[in-house]
Protein backbone atom coordinates (compact mmCIF):
# COMPACT_ATOMS: atom_id res chain seq x y z
CA UNK A 1 0.00 0.00 0.00
CA UNK A 2 2.57 2.48 1.25
CA UNK A 3 4.72 0.80 -1.51
CA UNK A 4 2.97 2.21 -4.18
CA UNK A 5 2.35 5.81 -2.81
CA UNK A 6 6.19 5.51 -2.46
CA UNK A 7 6.66 4.76 -5.92
CA UNK A 8 4.64 7.74 -6.87
CA UNK A 9 5.98 10.34 -4.64
CA UNK A 10 9.53 9.03 -6.40
CA UNK A 11 8.99 10.91 -9.47
CA UNK A 12 8.84 13.88 -7.02
CA UNK A 13 11.61 13.48 -5.45
CA UNK A 14 14.22 10.65 -5.53
CA UNK A 15 14.45 9.52 -1.71
CA UNK A 16 11.09 8.16 -1.78
CA UNK A 17 13.43 5.45 -3.79
CA UNK A 18 14.57 4.26 -0.39
CA UNK A 19 11.34 2.49 -0.38
CA UNK A 20 11.79 0.28 -3.39
CA UNK A 21 14.72 -1.37 -0.87
CA UNK A 22 13.73 -5.12 0.65
CA UNK A 23 16.02 -4.33 3.29
CA UNK A 24 14.62 -1.00 4.32
CA UNK A 25 11.24 -2.13 3.97
CA UNK A 26 12.08 -5.16 5.61
CA UNK A 27 12.82 -2.87 8.76
CA UNK A 28 10.01 -1.24 8.61
CA UNK A 29 7.43 -3.79 8.53
CA UNK A 30 9.19 -5.57 11.91
CA UNK A 31 9.49 -2.26 13.51
CA UNK A 32 5.63 -1.66 12.70
CA UNK A 33 4.71 -4.88 13.83
CA UNK A 34 6.65 -4.72 16.67
CA UNK A 35 4.91 -1.20 17.90
CA UNK A 36 1.57 -2.26 16.82
CA UNK A 37 1.75 -5.36 19.32
CA UNK A 38 2.75 -3.15 21.85
CA UNK A 39 0.00 -0.68 21.20
CA UNK A 40 -2.54 -3.43 20.94
CA UNK A 41 -1.96 -5.82 23.38
CA UNK A 42 -3.23 -4.87 26.14
CA UNK A 43 -6.31 -3.24 25.05
CA UNK A 44 -6.58 -7.20 23.11
CA UNK A 45 -5.64 -8.98 26.54
CA UNK A 46 -7.73 -7.04 28.88
CA UNK A 47 -10.79 -7.94 26.04
CA UNK A 48 -9.56 -11.45 25.83
CA UNK A 49 -10.26 -11.34 29.56
CA UNK A 50 -13.23 -10.04 29.67
CA UNK A 51 -14.86 -12.55 27.35
CA UNK A 52 -13.05 -15.27 29.80
CA UNK A 53 -11.12 -16.73 27.40
CA UNK A 54 -9.25 -18.38 29.71
CA UNK A 55 -7.02 -21.44 28.84
CA UNK A 56 -8.29 -24.85 30.26
CA UNK A 57 -5.61 -26.60 31.45
CA UNK A 58 -5.96 -30.27 30.51
CA UNK A 59 -5.98 -32.62 33.67
CA UNK A 60 -2.90 -35.01 32.46
CA UNK A 61 -1.22 -32.01 31.89
CA UNK A 62 1.87 -31.14 34.42
CA UNK A 63 0.69 -30.18 38.04
CA UNK A 64 2.82 -27.42 37.85
CA UNK A 65 0.60 -26.05 34.75
CA UNK A 66 -2.88 -25.88 37.25
CA UNK A 67 -1.98 -22.51 38.14
CA UNK A 68 -2.17 -21.29 34.47
CA UNK A 69 -5.48 -22.17 34.31
CA UNK A 70 -7.65 -18.94 33.48
CA UNK A 71 -4.89 -17.28 31.55
CA UNK A 72 -6.37 -15.77 28.53
CA UNK A 73 -5.64 -17.56 24.87
CA UNK A 74 -6.42 -16.87 21.54
CA UNK A 75 -2.85 -14.25 21.64
CA UNK A 76 -2.03 -15.22 18.22
CA UNK A 77 -4.63 -13.33 17.14
CA UNK A 78 -2.11 -10.03 18.42
CA UNK A 79 -0.05 -11.64 16.25
CA UNK A 80 -1.74 -12.69 12.90
CA UNK A 81 -3.35 -8.84 12.74
CA UNK A 82 0.13 -6.99 13.31
CA UNK A 83 1.72 -9.14 10.59
CA UNK A 84 -0.78 -8.64 8.34
CA UNK A 85 -1.02 -4.42 8.65
CA UNK A 86 2.75 -4.55 8.67
CA UNK A 87 2.71 -6.59 5.20
CA UNK A 88 -0.87 -4.17 3.89
CA UNK A 89 1.17 -1.53 4.70
CA UNK A 90 4.82 -2.03 3.56
CA UNK A 91 4.65 -5.38 1.19
CA UNK A 92 4.27 -5.29 -2.53
CA UNK A 93 0.60 -6.13 -3.47
CA UNK A 94 1.14 -7.03 -6.72
CA UNK A 95 3.28 -10.19 -5.33
CA UNK A 96 1.26 -13.73 -5.87
CA UNK A 97 3.65 -15.04 -3.23
CA UNK A 98 2.53 -12.38 -0.64
CA UNK A 99 -1.16 -13.25 -1.46
CA UNK A 100 -0.43 -17.02 -0.62
CA UNK A 101 1.29 -16.75 2.38
CA UNK A 102 -1.17 -14.25 3.87
CA UNK A 103 -3.90 -16.62 2.72
CA UNK A 104 -2.17 -19.35 4.43
CA UNK A 105 -1.94 -17.03 7.45
CA UNK A 106 -5.89 -16.26 7.56
CA UNK A 107 -6.97 -19.93 6.94
CA UNK A 108 -4.74 -21.80 9.39
CA UNK A 109 -5.78 -18.91 11.56
CA UNK A 110 -9.32 -19.40 11.22
CA UNK A 111 -9.00 -23.13 11.85
CA UNK A 112 -7.02 -22.14 15.01
CA UNK A 113 -10.04 -19.71 15.76
CA UNK A 114 -12.50 -22.18 16.11
CA UNK A 115 -10.39 -24.69 17.71
CA UNK A 116 -9.97 -22.60 20.58
CA UNK A 117 -13.10 -20.97 20.58
CA UNK A 118 -14.78 -24.56 21.47
CA UNK A 119 -11.70 -24.85 24.17
CA UNK A 120 -13.27 -21.54 25.43
CA UNK A 121 -17.09 -22.48 25.42
CA UNK A 122 -17.31 -25.93 26.15
CA UNK A 123 -14.66 -25.74 28.42
CA UNK A 124 -12.78 -28.72 26.64
CA UNK A 125 -9.32 -29.18 26.50
CA UNK A 126 -9.17 -31.30 23.37
CA UNK A 127 -11.01 -28.47 21.07
CA UNK A 128 -12.23 -29.72 17.64
CA UNK A 129 -12.10 -32.66 16.52
CA UNK A 130 -9.06 -34.21 15.10
CA UNK A 131 -10.15 -35.25 11.85
CA UNK A 132 -12.18 -32.46 11.08
CA UNK A 133 -9.30 -30.17 12.42
CA UNK A 134 -7.05 -31.99 9.60
CA UNK A 135 -9.58 -32.16 7.22
CA UNK A 136 -9.21 -28.46 6.75
CA UNK A 137 -5.46 -28.35 7.36
CA UNK A 138 -5.60 -30.60 4.95
CA UNK A 139 -7.79 -28.74 1.98
CA UNK A 140 -5.84 -25.46 2.88
CA UNK A 141 -2.74 -27.18 2.80
CA UNK A 142 -3.39 -28.63 -1.00
CA UNK A 143 -5.04 -25.47 -2.06
CA UNK A 144 -1.98 -23.83 -1.33
CA UNK A 145 0.52 -26.42 -3.27
CA UNK A 146 -1.95 -26.41 -6.38
CA UNK A 147 -1.87 -22.87 -6.34
CA UNK A 148 2.20 -22.78 -6.13
CA UNK A 149 1.91 -25.63 -8.84
CA UNK A 150 -0.02 -23.98 -11.49
CA UNK A 151 1.59 -20.59 -10.95
CA UNK A 152 5.41 -21.72 -11.33
CA UNK A 153 7.16 -19.75 -13.91
CA UNK A 154 10.53 -21.21 -13.11
CA UNK A 155 11.92 -24.57 -13.18
CA UNK A 156 13.60 -24.12 -9.99
CA UNK A 157 10.27 -23.45 -8.65
CA UNK A 158 9.05 -26.72 -8.91
CA UNK A 159 12.60 -28.58 -8.11
CA UNK A 160 13.68 -30.39 -4.79
CA UNK A 161 17.49 -29.04 -3.50
CA UNK A 162 19.08 -31.31 -1.29
CA UNK A 163 21.34 -28.62 0.94
CA UNK A 164 25.40 -29.19 0.59
CA UNK A 165 25.14 -30.47 -2.72
CA UNK A 166 25.99 -28.13 -6.17
CA UNK A 167 24.26 -30.34 -8.54
CA UNK A 168 22.03 -32.81 -6.52
CA UNK A 169 18.17 -31.63 -7.33
CA UNK A 170 15.22 -33.11 -8.10
CA UNK A 171 12.56 -32.45 -10.69
CA UNK A 172 8.99 -32.54 -9.04
CA UNK A 173 5.96 -33.79 -11.01
CA UNK A 174 2.86 -32.53 -10.06
CA UNK A 175 1.94 -34.98 -7.60
CA UNK A 176 5.11 -34.99 -5.59
CA UNK A 177 5.35 -31.09 -5.61
CA UNK A 178 2.03 -30.62 -4.24
CA UNK A 179 2.77 -33.54 -1.84
CA UNK A 180 5.83 -32.16 -0.67
CA UNK A 181 3.60 -28.85 0.19
CA UNK A 182 0.94 -30.46 1.66
CA UNK A 183 3.45 -31.70 4.13
CA UNK A 184 5.49 -29.48 4.73
CA UNK A 185 2.20 -26.96 5.31
CA UNK A 186 0.37 -29.17 7.37
CA UNK A 187 3.25 -30.69 9.51
CA UNK A 188 4.91 -28.23 10.62
CA UNK A 189 1.43 -26.29 11.24
CA UNK A 190 1.29 -29.18 13.85
CA UNK A 191 4.85 -29.07 15.15
CA UNK A 192 4.53 -25.47 16.36
CA UNK A 193 1.13 -26.35 17.86
CA UNK A 194 2.66 -28.85 19.69
CA UNK A 195 5.91 -26.85 20.75
CA UNK A 196 3.46 -24.24 22.12
CA UNK A 197 3.07 -25.31 25.34
CA UNK A 198 5.45 -23.51 27.97
CA UNK A 199 5.09 -19.52 28.04
CA UNK A 200 6.95 -18.51 24.96
CA UNK A 201 8.78 -21.90 23.88
CA UNK A 202 7.05 -21.79 20.61
CA UNK A 203 6.94 -18.15 19.10
CA UNK A 204 11.22 -17.55 19.87
CA UNK A 205 12.17 -20.21 17.59
CA UNK A 206 9.11 -19.11 15.27
CA UNK A 207 11.24 -15.65 15.22
CA UNK A 208 14.45 -16.87 14.67
CA UNK A 209 13.30 -19.73 11.90
CA UNK A 210 11.23 -16.74 10.30
CA UNK A 211 14.60 -14.41 10.34
CA UNK A 212 16.80 -17.50 8.65
CA UNK A 213 14.17 -17.96 5.81
CA UNK A 214 14.28 -14.32 5.12
CA UNK A 215 17.77 -14.72 4.01
CA UNK A 216 17.13 -17.48 2.09
CA UNK A 217 13.75 -15.52 0.80
CA UNK A 218 16.28 -12.25 -0.43
CA UNK A 219 18.68 -14.46 -1.76
CA UNK A 220 16.24 -16.57 -4.06
CA UNK A 221 14.32 -13.48 -5.25
CA UNK A 222 18.19 -11.79 -6.16
CA UNK A 223 19.53 -12.93 -9.34
CA UNK A 224 23.28 -12.15 -8.38
CA UNK A 225 23.05 -13.59 -4.75
CA UNK A 226 21.34 -17.42 -6.31
CA UNK A 227 23.96 -17.73 -8.71
CA UNK A 228 27.25 -16.93 -6.05
CA UNK A 229 25.65 -19.16 -3.39
CA UNK A 230 24.04 -21.27 -6.22
CA UNK A 231 20.46 -21.52 -5.49
CA UNK A 232 17.39 -22.20 -6.54
CA UNK A 233 16.30 -18.66 -8.18
CA UNK A 234 12.71 -17.77 -7.39
CA UNK A 235 11.69 -14.61 -9.12
CA UNK A 236 9.42 -12.55 -6.88
CA UNK A 237 10.17 -14.98 -3.53
CA UNK A 238 12.43 -11.85 -2.17
CA UNK A 239 9.10 -10.13 -1.21
CA UNK A 240 8.37 -12.79 1.61
CA UNK A 241 11.15 -10.80 3.48
CA UNK A 242 8.79 -8.91 4.18
CA UNK A 243 6.29 -10.98 5.92
CA UNK A 244 9.30 -13.09 7.73
CA UNK A 245 10.20 -9.45 9.16
CA UNK A 246 6.86 -8.83 10.08
CA UNK A 247 6.69 -12.24 11.68
CA UNK A 248 9.98 -11.18 13.51
CA UNK A 249 8.72 -7.95 15.00
CA UNK A 250 4.82 -9.37 15.69
CA UNK A 251 6.33 -12.09 17.47
CA UNK A 252 9.12 -10.25 19.87
CA UNK A 253 5.76 -7.90 20.67
CA UNK A 254 3.67 -10.74 21.66
CA UNK A 255 6.83 -12.50 23.88
CA UNK A 256 6.47 -9.18 26.15
CA UNK A 257 3.37 -10.42 27.28
CA UNK A 258 3.29 -14.11 26.71
CA UNK A 259 7.18 -14.45 28.68
CA UNK A 260 7.28 -16.47 31.84
CA UNK A 261 4.67 -16.14 33.76
CA UNK A 262 2.34 -15.14 30.54
CA UNK A 263 0.05 -12.49 30.75
CA UNK A 264 -1.51 -14.47 27.20
CA UNK A 265 -1.21 -17.98 25.30
CA UNK A 266 -0.67 -17.63 22.19
CA UNK A 267 -3.86 -20.50 21.46
CA UNK A 268 -4.31 -22.62 17.85
CA UNK A 269 -5.21 -19.28 16.21
CA UNK A 270 -1.16 -18.02 16.77
CA UNK A 271 0.41 -21.93 16.75
CA UNK A 272 -1.18 -23.42 13.36
CA UNK A 273 -0.95 -20.09 11.66
CA UNK A 274 2.41 -19.38 11.95
CA UNK A 275 3.64 -23.09 11.39
CA UNK A 276 1.91 -23.42 8.13
CA UNK A 277 3.06 -20.24 7.06
CA UNK A 278 7.03 -21.09 7.57
CA UNK A 279 6.06 -24.07 6.09
CA UNK A 280 4.52 -22.36 2.77
CA UNK A 281 7.45 -19.86 2.53
CA UNK A 282 10.53 -22.83 2.90
CA UNK A 283 8.41 -24.74 0.02
CA UNK A 284 8.26 -21.26 -2.24
CA UNK A 285 12.13 -20.27 -1.47
CA UNK A 286 12.65 -24.40 -2.56
CA UNK A 287 14.39 -24.83 1.06
CA UNK A 288 12.34 -27.41 2.63
CA UNK A 289 15.31 -29.44 4.18
CA UNK A 290 17.04 -26.24 5.35
CA UNK A 291 13.87 -25.61 7.29
CA UNK A 292 13.77 -29.66 8.97
CA UNK A 293 17.16 -28.00 10.22
CA UNK A 294 16.42 -24.44 11.09
CA UNK A 295 13.14 -25.71 12.56
CA UNK A 296 14.74 -28.50 14.16
CA UNK A 297 12.95 -27.60 17.89
CA UNK A 298 9.30 -27.98 15.88
CA UNK A 299 11.11 -31.38 14.55
CA UNK A 300 12.01 -32.72 17.96
CA UNK A 301 9.08 -31.56 19.79
CA UNK A 302 7.10 -33.73 17.21
CA UNK A 303 8.74 -36.72 16.86
CA UNK A 304 8.93 -37.36 20.42
CA UNK A 305 5.06 -36.92 20.72
CA UNK A 306 5.13 -39.71 17.61
CA UNK A 307 7.89 -42.28 19.51
CA UNK A 308 5.94 -41.96 22.23
CA UNK A 309 2.89 -43.01 20.76
CA UNK A 310 4.34 -45.68 18.73
CA UNK A 311 6.01 -46.95 21.80
CA UNK A 312 3.03 -46.96 24.26
CA UNK A 313 1.04 -48.68 21.80
CA UNK A 314 3.79 -51.74 20.83
CA UNK A 315 5.10 -52.31 24.42
CA UNK A 316 2.79 -50.56 26.57
CA UNK A 317 5.87 -48.77 27.77
CA UNK A 318 6.63 -44.71 27.16
CA UNK A 319 9.81 -43.81 26.06
CA UNK A 320 9.38 -40.25 28.16
CA UNK A 321 7.67 -38.98 31.18
CA UNK A 322 5.78 -36.92 29.27
CA UNK A 323 5.21 -35.87 25.56
CA UNK A 324 6.04 -33.49 24.07
CA UNK A 325 9.93 -33.41 25.14
CA UNK A 326 9.29 -30.12 27.14
CA UNK A 327 6.89 -31.55 29.33
CA UNK A 328 9.46 -34.62 29.89
CA UNK A 329 12.09 -31.77 31.64
CA UNK A 330 10.22 -30.83 33.28
CA UNK A 331 9.11 -33.82 35.25
CA UNK A 332 12.96 -34.13 35.31
CA UNK A 333 13.02 -31.24 37.53
CA UNK A 334 13.55 -28.59 35.57
CA UNK A 335 12.44 -25.21 36.29
CA UNK A 336 9.82 -23.66 33.60
CA UNK A 337 12.24 -21.38 32.32
CA UNK A 338 15.10 -23.16 32.29
CA UNK A 339 13.60 -25.93 29.80
CA UNK A 340 12.68 -22.93 27.68
CA UNK A 341 15.72 -20.62 27.49
CA UNK A 342 17.79 -23.74 27.04
CA UNK A 343 14.80 -24.79 24.03
CA UNK A 344 15.80 -21.01 22.83
CA UNK A 345 19.73 -21.47 22.78
CA UNK A 346 19.02 -24.60 20.43
CA UNK A 347 17.09 -22.83 18.24
CA UNK A 348 19.65 -20.48 17.28
CA UNK A 349 22.46 -23.31 16.82
CA UNK A 350 20.01 -24.67 14.67
CA UNK A 351 19.03 -21.98 12.54
CA UNK A 352 23.20 -20.43 12.41
CA UNK A 353 23.17 -24.62 11.17
CA UNK A 354 20.88 -23.66 8.64
CA UNK A 355 22.26 -20.68 7.15
CA UNK A 356 25.58 -22.12 6.94
CA UNK A 357 24.49 -24.24 4.09
CA UNK A 358 24.65 -21.14 2.43
CA UNK A 359 27.97 -21.41 1.44
CA UNK A 360 28.83 -25.08 2.25
CA UNK A 361 28.14 -26.88 -0.70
Amino acid sequence: MLLELARWLEQLQSLFGLFGYLTFRGILAALTALLLSLWWGPAIIRRLAQLKGGQPIRKEGPQSHFSKAGTPTMGGALILLTVLASVLLWGDLRNRYVWLVLAVMVAFGWIGFWDDWIKIVRRDPNGMKSRWKYLLQSLFGLGAGLFLWYTADAPAATTFYIPLFKTVALPLAGIAFVAIAYFWIVGFSNAVNLTDGLDGLAIMPTVLVACGLGVFAYASGHAVFAQYLQIPQVPGAGELVIICAAIAGAGLGFLWFNTYPAMVFMGDIGALALGAVLGAIAVIVRQELVLVVMGGIFVIETLSVMIQVASFKLTGRRVFRMAPIHHHFELKGWPEPRVIVRFWIISVILVLVGLATLKVR
